[in-house]
């Protein structure tokens, strides 16, 4: 049931929201256009705000029912609840790779930033929160969502780790937390590159405006 579990939480996260709705509804591949990758920001540029959004929700959904695979296993039985918030993170962990390695477009996804924040609100909603008020001050201070992903996927495991308010009893989860922030950075590296070359594209969130 366990390995059941972790096989599901990679096919939730393998679904390719963006191409399969722009598929069904527009008749666009959104791989075809704009940054060219199959995730929410691209989808929001490429189809617009209707679309962008519902890719948006139905990803962080994943993340979301993935990470929670560990509650009914645990009041199945197989899992004890001192091992809950451990495999809670895994089975996030499994779904944010389904997301960067989707099984359904031969294993080349998107970048798992909306899928991390389903599994952040399945682990802890209250930190998950503070970490949404980042992102959009950041968004709207800075202009780049890869900047705003990347700044609040850090501040997950650092409120986690510092803040006494949130400060967590499991080590683990801060270490993992700190593993997906890297591994963020490493699916927005060629954004990180196009940001200090003055080249990434900024995203207006109360206006719209071309730069």
């Amino acid at each position: 049931m366990i390995v059941a579990g972790f096989l599901l939480a990679f096919l939730l996260g393998s679904i390719p929201t963006a191409v399969w709705l722009g598929r069904a509804l527009y008749g666009i591949d959104v791989r075809e256009h704009g940054s060219g990758n199959p995730g929410a920001t691209n989808t929001f540029r490429v189809l617009g705000k209707r679309a962008g959004i519902i890719v948006m929700l139905v990803d962080i959904v994943k993340g979301l029912l993935a990470t929670s695979i560990a509650i009914p296993l645990m009041n199945l039985g197989f899992i004890s609840e001192n091992n809950l918030i451990i495999f809670k993170i895994l089975f996030g962990i499994v779904a944010v790779s389904g997301h960067i390695f989707s099984v359904f477009l031969n294993f080349r996804g998107g970048k798992g930033v909306a899928t991390l924040l389903g599994m952040m609100i399945a682990i802890d909603y209250e930190v998950a929160l503070i970490c949404i008020a980042i992102f959009i001050l950041t968004l709207l201070l800075f202009k780049y969502v890869s900047l705003s992903s990347i700044i609040s996927a850090l501040a997950f495991p650092t409120i986690l780790w510092v803040v006494p308010r949130f400060k967590t009893s499991e080590p683990l989860l801060v270490i993992f937390g700190f593993f997906l922030f890297i591994v963020i950075v490493w699916t927005h590296h060629k954004n990180i590159r196009r940001i200090i070359d003055g080249e990434e594209r900024k995203t207006y969130l109360l206006k719209s405006r071309k730069d």
